[in-house]
């Protein structure tokens, strides 16, 4: 079977997984808090997990998915504001690549 690939950015890895986790909107959960829901959901599941069941909650919950996706990817932007300080690069994603445009992403964290 074909399978189509699948690159992430940092921030969409990180969104992935805190789609994927157990924290909620409604906790209004802190840049720690936030963090630390990433590092569990990616560390249970894996990224391609996560992006798995972010896939499978489009499918099965498009309604609501848009809206967690939309919160996940806000907090995730607030919670790593860029610098070397709180960037943690994911599982499998190398500091060795290219610095071309599709990369960049990658490349901050070098």
């Amino acid at each position: 079977m074909w399978s189509a690939p699948y690159d992430l950015s940092i921030d969409a890895a990180r969104a992935d997984a805190l789609f994927a986790s157990a924290l909620q909107s409604s906790d209004e959960p802190s840049a720690v808090q936030v963090r630390q829901a990433i590092a569990a959901a990616s560390s249970e599941l894996g990224y391609m997990g996560c992006a798995g069941r972010v896939a499978q909650e489009y499918g099965e919950h498009p309604e609501t998915a848009v809206r967690r996706m939309r919160w996940a990817r806000t907090a995730v932007a607030g919670a790593f504001d860029g610098s070397p300080a709180t960037c943690q690069r994911p599982p499998g994603i190398r500091a060795s690549r290219s610095r071309s445009p599709r990369n960049r992403s990658a490349a901050t964290c070098a």
